[in-house]
């Protein structure tokens, strides 16, 4: 059973007692103050990303729109299916790159809508980051997958699809540049930077 129930004047979701459908998971509650995701339809709740961890994904989201190429952008936490069969798996990953003509339309979107896929390292979700979700990504054919850790200098963990699973093509600071999934050039630095100062935090 899911549901919303109000309690002192506030809506309170009651937790699935069953593996979730697509409709079931799109017609839950809002909540402003957790972030809902299904994994083989389990729902799983995750409390809303702290200030550094959001300032990180605004300044990824500029960077990358900086270098993609014309028809591309990047799009913040964006709901994606996975896997739409049921038990279905719906990801909202901190970053996507997708075509803008698929992000303006506002439909639903599908892992073959996705370029590149980027999870930042929260406390809790590095089990999940590295090794569930790189699974569920590749199974979805995304054609890189990105791992970002700020918790000091930024550190970058890239990836990209062969052959159906992830080969890591780079593991480190400083400036990354790849070809895949686009010819791209980001100064990881960047993304600990105060806006509008030319000195690192």
């Amino acid at each position: 059973m899911i549901g919303a129930v109000i309690s002192g004047g506030m809506s309170v979701m009651t937790w699935p007692d069953h593996l979730m459908t697509l409709a079931e998971f799109d017609v839950l509650p809002e909540d402003n103050s957790r972030r809902y995701e299904l994994q083989e339809g389990v729902l799983q709740a995750t409390p809303k990303a702290i200030s550094y961890h959001q300032l990180a994904i605004k300044r990824l989201t500029h960077a990358l729109d900086q270098v993609l190429p014309e028809g591309w952008t990047s799009l913040p936490e964006a709901e994606i299916v996975l896997t739409e069969r049921y038990p279905p798996t719906v990801r909202i990953p901190d970053v996507v790159v997708m075509s803008e003509d698929r992000a303006e339309e506002g439909i639903k979107l599908y892992g073959q809508d996705v370029a590149l896929a980027v999870e930042v390292l929260s406390p809790g979700t590095q089990r999940v980051d590295n090794l569930v979700k790189r699974a569920e990504y590749a199974e979805a054919g995304i054609p890189a997958y990105w791992i970002l850790d700020v918790e000091s200098r930024p550190k970058l963990t890239a990836n990209v699809l062969v052959d159906g699973v992830y080969k890591e093509i780079f593991n480190g600071t400083g400036v990354f540049m790849t070809e895949r999934p686009f010819d791209l050039r980001v100064d990881l630095d960047v993304l600990r930077k105060r806006a509008g100062s030319s000195k690192r935090e």
